[in-house]
C-alpha cells in the first residue's frame, strides 16, 4: 500500500518533470528574434522617415499658422475651424465625394458586367489580348491619359466632332471647361482609368469560383441573373472590397488627372483636396492650413475605407 502511494505521482513532481526552457534555448530564441528585427530594421527606418515623421510634422504644423519660412505662431484649431466653415474648401471636399461615384462605384458596377462577360473567354491567347486591353489604362501614364482625353472633349475634339457628325451638334461642348459637365468630365476620365483595375480583379476572382455552383444553380433552374446574384456576386465579394478601397482612395486623393486636365476649373468646379494642398502649401504659402486639410482628407479616407475593410474581413471570417 505504501509503494502504492509512494508510485504515484503528485502535483509537485509533475511540475518538476516539465521541461523548463534553459539559458541556452532562452538565448537561442532572443537570438533569432534580434535577426528577425534586423532584416525588418532597414524597411522600418524608412517607413518612419518617409511616412510616420511627415505625418507628424503635418499634425504639426496644421496647429500653425505659418508661411513655410518665417515664424510659425501657434493658433490651435483654428485651421480645422477654417476648412469645417470656408465655404470653398467644402465645396472642394464635396467635389472629392462626387468624383467617388465615377472613380469608384461606376468602375466596380461596370467591371462587374464586362468582367462577367468576358469570363468565359479569359483562357488562350485570345482571353491574353482581352486582358491587356482591359488593363492597358493602368500602364498609361495618368499625365498622358489627362493630356489625351483633354483634345478628345476640347470644342474642337473627337467627341463634338463625332456629336456633329451624327446631328447632335448643339450637344457638343467644351466638355471640360463648362461648368455644369466639367466635374462629370473628370470622372468619366477616372472611371475609365479605374475601370481596366477593376475588370481584371473581377476577373481574376471569377475564375477561382467553383464550377459546381453555377452547375448546381443551373440544375435549380436559375437563368444569368440570378446565377450573377446568387453565385457570383457572393463570392466575389473580397474582390469587390479591394476594388472599392482602392478606387476611393483614387477619388479622394486624385491630382494628376485633374490638374493636367482642368487645373481645377473652371472656377472650383473641378478643385479637390489634393490640388487645393498643393496650391495652398506652395502658391499662397498657407502651410498651416494646407496642413489641417491634408489630416482631415486623411481622416476622411480612413473614415470611406475602414468601414469596407471590416466588412471585407467580416465575410471572410
Amino acid at each position: 500500500m505504501t509503494s502504492a502511494l509512494g508510485s504515484a505521482p503528485t502535483g509537485r513532481d509533475d511540475r518538476r518533470a516539465r521541461p523548463t526552457p534553459t539559458r541556452a534555448h532562452r538565448f537561442r530564441w532572443a537570438r533569432a528574434a534580434g535577426t528577425g528585427w534586423l532584416y525588418v530594421l532597414p524597411a522600418l527606418v524608412m517607413y518612419a522617415v518617409f511616412v510616420l515623421r511627415p505625418l507628424v510634422l503635418t499634425l504639426q504644423y496644421s496647429l500653425y499658422d505659418w508661411n513655410g519660412i518665417g515664424v510659425a505662431r501657434w493658433v490651435g484649431l483654428d485651421n480645422y475651424l477654417t476648412v469645417f466653415t470656408d465655404s470653398d474648401l467644402l465645396k472642394i471636399i464635396g467635389n472629392a465625394m462626387v468624383l467617388i461615384v465615377f472613380f469608384s462605384f461606376i468602375p466596380v458596377a461596370l467591371g462587374l458586367l464586362v468582367a462577367s462577360m468576358v469570363r468565359r473567354i479569359t483562357t488562350g491567347a485570345f482571353g491574353t489580348v482581352v486582358r491587356t486591353i482591359l488593363f492597358l489604362p493602368q500602364v498609361i501614364p495618368l499625365v498622358a491619359a489627362g493630356i489625351a482625353w483633354s483634345w478628345l472633349l476640347s470644342s474642337n475634339g473627337l467627341v463634338n466632332q463625332a456629336l456633329r457628325a451624327v446631328g447632335l451638334g448643339g450637344v457638343a461642348r467644351a466638355w471640360l471647361g463648362d461648368f455644369d459637365t466639367a466635374l462629370p468630365a473628370v470622372g468619366v476620365i477616372g472611371a475609365w482609368v479605374l475601370l481596366g483595375l477593376c475588370t481584371i480583379l473581377l476577373v481574376t476572382g471569377m475564375s477561382k469560383i467553383d464550377p459546381a455552383l453555377y452547375e448546381a444553380a443551373r440544375l435549380d433552374g436559375a437563368g444569368p441573373v440570378r446565377e450573377f446574384l446568387a453565385v457570383t456576386l457572393p463570392s466575389l465579394r473580397q474582390e469587390i472590397g479591394v476594388c472599392l478601397t482602392v478606387t476611393i482612395i483614387a477619388a479622394l486623393a486624385s491630382f494628376d488627372i485633374v490638374y493636367i486636365s482642368t487645373s481645377g476649373g473652371p472656377g472650383l468646379q473641378t478643385t479637390v483636396p489634393g490640388l487645393e494642398i498643393y496650391r495652398l502649401a506652395f502658391s499662397q504659402r498657407q502651410v498651416g492650413l494646407a496642413s489641417a486639410l491634408a489630416v482631415v482628407l486623411m481622416l476622411l479616407v480612413l473614415a470611406c475605407v475602414l468601414p469596407i475593410q471590416r466588412l471585407s474581413r467580416g465575410e471572410k471570417q
